[in-house]
């Protein structure tokens, strides 16, 4: 079972957010077609690392990573890769690696108890879904018994918010709905589940304003930077993230489609100041996700 092994005092970040897109036999976490577009849209064409590799990469750059897949089995009629492998591959690399889980809300008991497994058994620190990319609308009451299951068990669940480059230049963008992922839907589940802590993954365009206004509103809710390069980070959200938000920012990348070489260089030339920066990019994570003793 997973217990964090991190020495914070050694560590420079935590990166919430990198994805494990294959895995030890080869199996990607998206559909071939999908695979090559979303290659073609973020001219990323070299090969996606599996989580040993991640590991290696994260532990020689003195950074910590919550590390995770998305279950759509439902949306894409394609087995996930398995968050089970995941967290005890993450129990290898535990001095580096934090797991998180994912379940297909639309699978329903059958999501509630993988998830209970992957919390009891397995030890994930919490749960990234993609409502565009798994065809859910998370302000459905018919979810809600899930995030009941995630605020008792104390862990966070991370959302992707905003359009998604998944899907994109494919006819009718692969039958994707960018609406679902409108963080103004992640309102009513922050209103009912008062305990859960909400990560609104990414800068939310179109809808920054969406997401400043529900994360200034409710307190379980918090920003990652994932997914762009500083350098285009809307100014509202650095001007957020410099003031009213500072401690519920968090550092993220994207890895393997942005990497935290990149994240950190780019992010010299934004207005973020200097004095925000340890929060976002590690005391905040240190926090959300109770790493310290």
């Amino acid at each position: 079972m997973y217990q964090p092994a991190i020495d914070l005092d050694a560590v420079t970040a935590i990166d919430m957010h990198v994805h494990i897109e294959v895995d030890e036999h080869g199996h990607n976490s998206l559909p071939d077609d999908l695979v090559a577009a979303v290659s073609k849209y973020f001219k990323a064409d070299g090969p996606r690392p599996a989580i040993e590799a991640v590991a290696q990469y994260y532990r020689e750059r003195q950074m910590a990573a919550v590390v995770f897949t998305v279950d759509a089995r439902t949306q894409l009629a394609h087995q996930p890769l398995s968050s089970v492998e995941i967290a005890r591959a993450a129990t290898e690399h535990a001095d580096v690696l934090i797991p998180f889980g994912s379940v297909d809300p639309r699978t329903g008991a059958a999501a509630l108890d993988l998830a209970s497994r992957l919390i009891e058994d397995e030890g994930v620190r919490g749960f990234k879904f993609h409502p565009t990319v798994q065809g859910f609308d998370p302000s459905d009451e018919q979810y809600a018994p899930l995030w009941g299951l995630l605020e008792k068990a104390g862990v966070p669940a991370l959302f992707h918010t905003g359009q998604t480059g998944i899907g994109a230049g494919m006819p009718g963008g692969y039958g994707f709905r960018l609406g679902l992922s409108n963080p103004m839907l992640l309102d009513p589940v922050a209103a009912e589940f008062p305990d859960l802590q909400i990560i609104m993954a990414h800068p939310s365009v179109p809808w920054q304003d969406e997401a400043l206004s529900v994360a200034t509103h409710k307190p379980n809710t918090w920003i990652d930077l994932s997914g762009w390069s500083p350098k285009y980070f809307p100014a509202e959200l650095v001007r957020y993230a410099n003031s009213l938000l500072k401690r519920r920012v968090l550092f993220g990348t994207d890895y393997p489609l942005l990497t935290p070489d990149r994240w950190l260089r780019d992010v010299r030339a934004t207005d973020l100041k200097p004095e925000v920066l340890p929060g976002i990019l590690k005391d905040n994570a240190v926090r959300l996700l109770r790493l310290s003793s």
